[in-house]
């Protein structure tokens, strides 16, 4: 049984394809030969499309494109002179900056939930993940539920019980998708004034979102990356480093796709005194962390909560007071020392004022003060289902650490899930998910993660400073956001509010959303984009 599903194409759109992607039946291939936006259409449509991106491409992009001067496109051409130019500049001279100025456009599919969020790790890349809010997983790829199948696993005695359980879960999710799609519309019946696409979409995405959890993580999920050639670099050696089978081998996937795009931006990365030496530092200090670790804690877990935790465990008590220093620097003549002593001796009134005046007059919450409000940063311990941080870890601007996902902590199950009256199929589920994983733990510990579902929580530490909270709080407590994420969002916003006492900078974060979840949270944002497609189409 092969671990990736290859797509069939009729000999016709395989023409089509070949001169746009690096190859036709691997789940890892980069872009080429289109314009950039086209690029970047294809990705932000394939963030909510259950079709893979070569499919998408024939189905809804070729028809707009001319596509008859492209029969002679070689993409290799040019390359050799642009290879000898990169060798001379750069191994003569050691210039990593010329890594940063070719980039890559590159689709990752079939990768596990686990794997999603390695590939998401790097600050200096712009990621798309394919969405569990518009896609139901009870779409099948190639026959088969889309799961990861780790070869080791399936390989052990515990392979036919891996899929056997896999695919009870998956039947669980499918079966109750209609259920809950039944619940809602008969909480929130459709209105005259609702259009019907619109409607339709917000109570599939509400439904989906109440029974993501069940999901396990080796749910497969496709990447779109953007990246240069350096910060591909980086993302080769750290996965080529991490303990999952997966990822190692994904690596290798990815490094054959690169090469055929920017090879010189990737010399390094197998060269073994370059990038093999790097890639054995990050695994020697993992292991030498993760034996200290054990040698002082053991199988320590801290107990069991039974709630998500959001707790602000630093800050910094004059955080307020070097923001409005750093709001004042750039308009003074003064150095920092003498402005701080100054803003020190100002009333707390006059410095609200400061403040006040260099965050303006916000009309929404996309008008975002400059870098003064980096002076001062939070860090957060936070323990919260697994759906919610896969969403949270998307903030590439932020520091975060997150421990190994297990079933230790609990599951969280969605209000409208007892409100269904589907509790019980949402309880078997994540029994046969905890199960499983205690089953694989002791043979497969660093691929028993797979097992769990979506629903469990993981604990992880978020920091970042007040700038980027203002841009994450805000965005992610608007009212169409997944309940999960909001109200963390809500509890770290008052917070930086009540325990760290940064008044004026939570109250500068006007548009952090305290209202309550809506029943159909997408269904006006829904509204809101038919109305443009029809006012696009009507122009």
């Amino acid at each position: 049984m092969t671990v990736y599903i290859a797509e069939d194409f009729s000999a016709d759109e395989a023409d089509i394809l070949r001169r746009y992607f690096t190859n036709l039946d691997q789940p890892v291939f980069a872009l080429v030969n289109l314009p950039e936006v086209v690029k970047g259409a294809l990705f932000a449509r394939y963030s909510r499309s259950p079709l893979s991106l070569r499919r998408l491409f024939l189905q809804e992009f070729v028809g707009d494109l001319d596509i008859e001067g492209d029969q002679t496109i070689d993409a290799t051409v040019g390359l050799r002179r642009a290879e000898e130019l990169y060798d001379r500049v750069f191994f003569e001279y050691g210039d990593d900056s010329v890594a940063q100025l070719g980039g890559v456009h590159l689709a990752c599919e079939q990768a596990s939930n686990i794997l999603t969020k390695v590939l998401e790790w790097g600050r200096l890349m712009a990621y798309l993940e394919q969405s569990t809010r518009y896609i139901a997983y009870d779409q099948r790829l190639g026959g088969r539920y889309r799961y990861y199948r780790d070869p080791q696993i399936l390989s052990s005695q515990l392979g036919t019980r891996y899929v056997a359980d896999m695919d009870r879960i998956f039947d669980a999710y499918s079966k109750l998708i209609p259920q809950m799609q039944a619940f809602f519309r008969e909480v929130v019946p459709k209105t005259d004034g609702d259009s019907d696409f619109a409607y339709r979409i917000a109570i599939q995405a509400r439904a989906l979102d109440a029974i993501r959890g069940m999901l396990p993580a080796a749910s497969l999920s496709n990447v779109g990356i953007y990246g240069t050639g350096q910060a591909y670099e980086a993302l080769l050696l750290r996965m080529r480093s991490h303990p999952l089978p997966e990822s190692r081998s994904y690596a290798d996937l990815m490094l054959t796709e690169l090469r055929k795009v920017i090879p010189s931006f990737l010399k390094r990365v197998d060269l073994p005194d370059r990038g093999v030496r790097s890639t054995n530092y990050l695994t020697d200090t993992r292991d030498s962390m993760e034996a200290i670790s054990d040698q002082i804690f053991g199988y320590e877990t801290g107990g069991v909560v039974d709630d998500d935790v959001v707790d602000l465990v630093d800050f910094d008590p004059e955080g307020e007071l070097k923001v409005v220093t750093a709001c004042l620097y750039p308009y003074t003549s003064l150095s920092e020392r003498m402005l701080e002593a100054r803003v020190h001796q100002m009333s707390v009134e006059e410095r609200i004022e400061v403040i006040k005046a260099y965050v303006g007059q916000r009309d929404n919450r996309r008008h975002r003060p400059g870098r003064a409000f980096e002076r001062t940063g939070y860090r957060f311990d936070v323990l919260s289902d697994y759906g919610a941080f896969r969403d949270l870890q998307r903030h590439r601007m932020l520091t975060i650490d997150w421990q190994p996902l297990s079933p230790r902590h609990g599951y969280v199950m969605p209000d409208a899930v007892e409100a269904a009256g589907v509790a019980e199929e949402y309880r078997a589920a994540m029994a046969r998910s905890e199960s499983l994983h205690n089953a694989l733990v002791g043979e497969h510990r660093d691929s028993a993660c797979y097992a769990v579902s979506l629903a469990y929580r993981i604990r992880y530490s978020m920091q970042f400073n007040a700038r980027e909270a203002m841009h994450m709080l805000e965005l992610r407590t608007t009212p169409q956001g997944h309940e999960a994420y909001r109200r963390i969002c809500q509890r770290m916003h008052a917070q930086i509010s009540e325990k760290a006492g940064h008044l004026a900078l939570a109250e500068a974060m006007r548009f952090v959303d305290y209202s309550s979840d809506t029943p159909l949270g997408r269904l006006s944002a829904e509204q809101r984009a038919e109305k443009r497609r029809q006012d696009r189409d009507l122009g």
